[in-house]
């Protein structure tokens, strides 16, 4: 296996040219995602309302 050559020169660009070739184009996020994040909020919220809150109730009062 070879050594890499310390002795070779990188060409490097200012930001402004560097920038020419970047362009960042967002893209929208399907609604069908959206709603899968929509459900997901709202099973995480009737979870915690159901499930955790009255089970802390019941551990700080009477810790195991």
């Amino acid at each position: 296996m070879s050594e890499p050559r310390e002795d070779v020169p990188v060409p490097t660009a200012g930001p402004t040219e560097e920038g020419r070739w970047h362009s960042y184009v967002g893209h929208r996020i399907p609604w069908y995602v959206r709603l899968i994040w929509l459900l997901f909020w709202v099973f995480a919220i009737y979870y915690t309302i159901t499930y955790l809150f009255p089970a802390l109730r019941v551990e700080i009062v009477t810790p195991p």
